[in-house]
């Protein structure tokens, strides 16, 4: 059994400029706007030519624009739910659009990712930090025991029995400060 690749955090820190690629998918969707050619062209090279991505720690930050500069700063406790979306183009160049929503109201995507090559492990990635995971977790650990490794699974569940335990102290100790208190 195949264990699912992951993208480091070197590689995502390394993301900076959308691939080249997006560069020739927005010149193929201008085309598509016929007499609007020359006015859409003009708005997506200055879009790509200006596109920034920064992942840290903290977050994910994106910035473009020449006259009307927009940047967008998520932290990655703020995400709730990441869709990957792309059209018979974006799917023939080898792209996606990772659409990162947050629970702001907004219909749509708060931020949308675009030009990335390895977007399925951008997404992976992406979620791992949402959930706040790092490393080899639980998660991971079972998927390992799916070979037959009982030891493995039973440290896991003596890992959850263990978190509930201390949930439970946790939520005992709070009451018992708001009785006296």
């Amino acid at each position: 059994m195949s264990t699912p690749t992951r993208i480091d955090d070197t590689a995502v820190h390394s993301i900076e400029r959308p691939d080249p690629r997006l560069w020739t998918y927005y010149f193929f969707t201008s085309f598509l706007a016929g007499p609007g050619f020359p006015v859409l062209m003009l708005y997506q090279y200055f879009r790509y030519h200006t596109m920034r991505y920064r992942f840290d720690d903290e977050g994910i930050s994106m910035r473009w624009g020449v006259l009307f500069r927009r940047e967008i700063n998520l932290t990655y406790a703020r995400i709730q739910d990441i869709h990957l979306s792309s059209n018979i183009l974006e799917r023939w160049l080898g792209l996606a659009r990772i659409q990162v929503q947050t629970a702001s109201g907004n219909a749509g995507a708060e931020m949308t990712i675009e030009g990335v090559l390895e977007f399925e492990k951008l997404r992976d990635y992406l979620y791992s930090k949402m959930r706040g995971t790092t490393g080899l977790e639980i998660g991971d650990r079972v998927k390992a025991t799916d070979d037959g490794d009982a030891d493995g699974l039973a440290s896991v569940l003596r890992d959850v029995a263990e978190e509930i335990r201390g949930l439970r102290k946790d939520l005992a100790r709070r009451r018992t400060d708001s009785s006296n208190g």
